[in-house]
């Protein structure tokens, strides 16, 4: 948590206020936060100066496209440079229109534009943390290079679903859950996609027929947009707010994830929970076979 959903929210709460400004200044406040870098200092000056071209995101990663340094121009394409940031746990990217406006605790990156406004990188947990890469061949930045297919764009799509399944004997929550398949599907998510396909989560991910896998195919097409109208889930712990602190409302619609014992909303038989790769896992046994 975050998963995809929350992750585009966010990137769509940056766009409007990072494209076609100018990174003017970079605060780290702790070098956790930025552990990929050599050092603060290095990651400063390969950020400060820099123009902000696009936002994009790749599964469960914001990326921030940079024009060449000196350069006004496109960036962040094949070989283009780019700062990508991981929420992790309990990161926030928050926004403010100037400096005055107060901080949050476990605020550890800043990084503020030519305009006065500055968008603030708070994690209470810091398993979240922010770097800088080059892209690859396939415009994605080196670093997501061993990740599926985004899964918002494999959603309807079931042949990137069917490849991402074939001859696989882990249970397909866990596989969809890999990101090495479909990239930005985490606990919350797979319960509710399953649940809307009627597919087990225990299940062998191989195990799919052709008109179980489309299933799937079709529920991610539905549930990832939906979310993200929603702006997200919000859950109990208020780790996740949207760029200017607002909850999302997508658990409001919450078929089955975390509401084993109660009534399925599909029968009305009470909701079953297992444990699969150490995530607890809700389901019903009649719906989903």
């Amino acid at each position: 948590m975050p998963e995809l959903p929350e992750v585009e929210v966010v990137r769509r709460d940056l766009d409007p206020v990072v494209v076609g400004r100018t990174i003017a200044a970079v605060e780290v406040g702790r070098d956790r936060s930025v552990r990929r870098e050599a050092s603060i200092a290095a990651y400063v000056d390969a950020l400060t100066g820099r123009a902000v071209t696009r936002t994009d995101r790749v599964g469960k990663f914001l990326v921030v496209r940079l024009a060449a340094a000196g350069d006004g121009g496109a960036g962040g394409e094949i070989g283009g440079e780019v700062l990508l940031v991981h929420l992790g746990m309990s990161g926030q990217l928050r926004t403010a229109a100037t400096a005055r406006e107060p901080r949050l605790a476990h605020t550890h990156v800043v990084w503020t534009l030519d305009d006065g406004a500055e968008v603030r990188f708070v994690d209470p947990r810091t398993f979240g943390h922010t770097w800088t890469d080059r892209t690859g061949a396939d415009g994605r930045p080196t670093t997501t290079a061993h990740l599926g297919p985004d899964a918002l764009g494999a959603g309807g799509d079931a042949e990137v679903v069917a490849a991402a399944l074939a001859g696989r004997r882990v249970a397909v929550k866990l596989r969809l859950m890999d990101q090495t398949a479909l990239a930005g599907l985490g606990n919350i998510y797979t319960d509710e996609i399953l649940f809307r396909a009627g597919v087990a989560p225990h299940r062998p991910a191989g195990s799919l027929d052709a008109a179980e896998v489309a299933a799937v195919a079709d529920a991610i097409a539905t549930i990832l947009p939906a979310a993200i109208a929603a702006r997200g889930s919000s859950l109990g712990d208020g780790q996740y707010v949207d760029g200017t602190g607002r909850p999302g409302t997508y658990q409001e619609q919450h078929a089955v994830h975390a509401k084993a014992g109660g009534p399925c909303p599909g029968c009305g038989r009470p909701l079953a929970r297992l444990k699969l790769g150490g995530r607890s896992t809700t389901f019903c046994s009649h719906c989903q076979r």
